[in-house]
């Protein structure tokens, strides 16, 4: 547990800012994000996120709130947060207010919050079971380098997201901060870095590397690999004034085994919970075990959840590189781990059918933004039901593999006339329907298929031959002189309703099944 101020702390002066500190607020054990115009449920203890409040009166009732059920703190954006009223009723009722800086994104927010609360939890276990000292967790790690170094620090694992960063953050450069807000190094500073080296340099062994400042304003860097067995399992790296002596660089780099083993054992504990996560997850999406069992260990809640199937495979040889970004995408919860598997090649994901961090909207917005996954959504269901949305999930994914729908997305209760198309046209080829009547004396002919595309867009624009026509691309004059071709070729009466229906219904199943 930690307090708020420690979480203050620890996040930094370019994140947050504590404007009232009240000694009788709880430790902080969650975090809550406060739903608009509903009363946000709130536990002793939680920080409670204020993302929908639009007014200084909005503020000043869901502090009330949350005070009088116990909330460690409330974080908002300026200028709420330092709003005299605001202030008062944090006050009176004794919880804590916090600003968040206004360029901070709420759904990056959350993961650094995660972060140190996870963080937090690792130091009270570890103080709790092997008596562990100043190297109890990350972030002291990161605290005790930069002393050594007298320079902030960040810890990144092997693909240069952020594990945790020290104090005096505020002293860096705006590529250092993008970096901590977005809990990754972003995607054109490192190709900066790569321009230069960095990453080679550090996969030959290295014990340090120092990156002189860039013309961008990119200040310097002293940064450090992380191996152990010969494997990088990550990198530190210290925004440093200028160059850096060679004892202080040995000081730094001297942390780097401590910093080796932590991530061993960070790596080791997310692989247990990772494995029992899609344990649950196969077994809930097969319908082999208790929904409702699954659906508590994994913390889905009772709101409808839709099931993701996403082929990485379709972008080639990015496959790991977008399974990496999905995987970071779908940890967006909050409190919560990703309800993740891989089933036959795919990756399935549970996702809660509500707007917010890590909910289906802004997933599936995140989703097309990825480029190469073949995507498909199953309709939102009931935890006990979660079976149905992943078949309807693999449904929608055939449907996007045979082209029959646009990509790279696919919801299954968006494609629904598609859905019933294909699904008739393979009852249909089952049942040999297109093997009966006259179109069988039409398709053994030479010149089958322009009789067949023109009868197919004639019937499927009744009463509109220049709507068929266009779908032909040819002139109205053309469709109707190949019409009369078509009719002396069937020899059945057109008019009659019923015709219509068996021939558009034979056809169907020789397009779509």
């Amino acid at each position: 547990m930690i307090t708020v101020q420690g979480v203050v702390d620890r996040m930094g002066p370019t994140l947050l800012r504590t404007v009232h500190a009240d000694e009788r607020a709880p430790l902080v054990g969650d975090v809550v994000i406060a739903e608009s115009g509903k009363r946000t449920p709130v536990s002793s203890g939680d920080l409670v996120l204020g993302i929908a409040v639009q007014s200084t009166a909005e503020a000043v009732e869901l502090v009330r709130q949350c005070g009088e059920q116990g909330a460690a703190a409330v974080l908002l954006k300026p200028p709420h947060a330092g709003r005299h009223a605001v202030k008062a009723v944090a006050g009176r009722v004794g919880t804590g207010l916090v600003e968040v800086r206004g360029a901070t994104a709420w759904a990056q927010l959350v993961w650094l919050l995660r972060s140190v609360l996870d963080a937090a939890a690792d130091e009270a276990a570890n103080e709790l079971n092997s008596g562990a000292g100043p190297f109890g967790d990350l972030f002291r790690l990161a605290d005790a380098a930069a002393a050594v170094v007298d320079a902030p620090v960040t810890i990144e694992d092997a693909n240069s997201r952020v594990l945790a960063y020290s104090a005096r953050q505020d002293r860096t450069d705006p590529a250092r901060v993008s970096t901590i807000m977005g809990r990754r190094v972003p995607d054109d500073v490192l190709a900066r870095f790569r321009s230069r080296g960095v990453f080679r340099e550090l996969s030959r062994g290295r014990t340090a590397i120092f990156v002189p400042a860039q013309k961008d304003g990119t200040l310097p860097r002293l940064i450090v690999p992380v191996r152990m067995g010969g494997e990088l399992l990550g990198s530190m790296w210290a925004v440093v004034a200028g160059p850096v002596s060679d004892e202080r660089a040995a000081a730094f780099a001297d942390a780097a085994p401590v910093v080796a083993l932590h991530l061993l054992r960070r790596r080791a504990r997310e692989d247990s919970d990772r494995r029992r996560s899609a344990e649950l997850v196969r077994s809930v999406l097969d319908g082999t075990g208790s929904a409702r069992l699954g659906a508590a260990e994994l913390d889905l809640s009772d709101d409808h959840h839709r099931v993701v199937a996403i082929d990485t495979q379709a972008a080639e040889k990015l496959a790991e590189g977008v399974r990496l970004a999905l995987l970071e995408r779908l940890s967006a919860g909050v409190g919560r781990r990703p309800a993740v598997a891989d089933l036959h090649g795919l990756l399935y994901a549970i996702v809660p059918d509500t707007p917010g961090p890590g909910g289906w909207p802004e997933l599936r917005t995140a989703l097309t933004e990825l480029a190469g996954p073949l995507v498909a959504a199953g309709t939102p269901v009931r935890v006990g039901e979660l079976a149905r949305s992943r078949a309807e999930a693999d449904e929608a994914l055939s449907l996007l593999r045979a082209g029959l729908v646009p990509g790279p997305l696919a919801v299954h209760d968006e494609v629904w006339t598609v859905l019933v198309l294909h699904r008739t046209a393979v009852a249909s080829t089952g049942a040999g329907v297109a093997h009966v009547g006259p179109l069988t004396h039409l398709r053994a002919r030479g010149d089958a298929s322009w009789y067949l595309d023109t009868l197919y867009e004639w019937l499927r624009h009744p009463g509109d031959p220049r709507a068929a026509a266009a779908a032909l691309s040819i002139h109205p004059n053309t469709l109707r002189y190949r019409m009369s071709r078509v009719t002396a070729a069937l020899e059945v009466d057109l008019g009659d309703p019923d015709t219509r229906l068996a021939l558009l219904t034979q056809l169907v199943a020789l397009r779509w099944g």
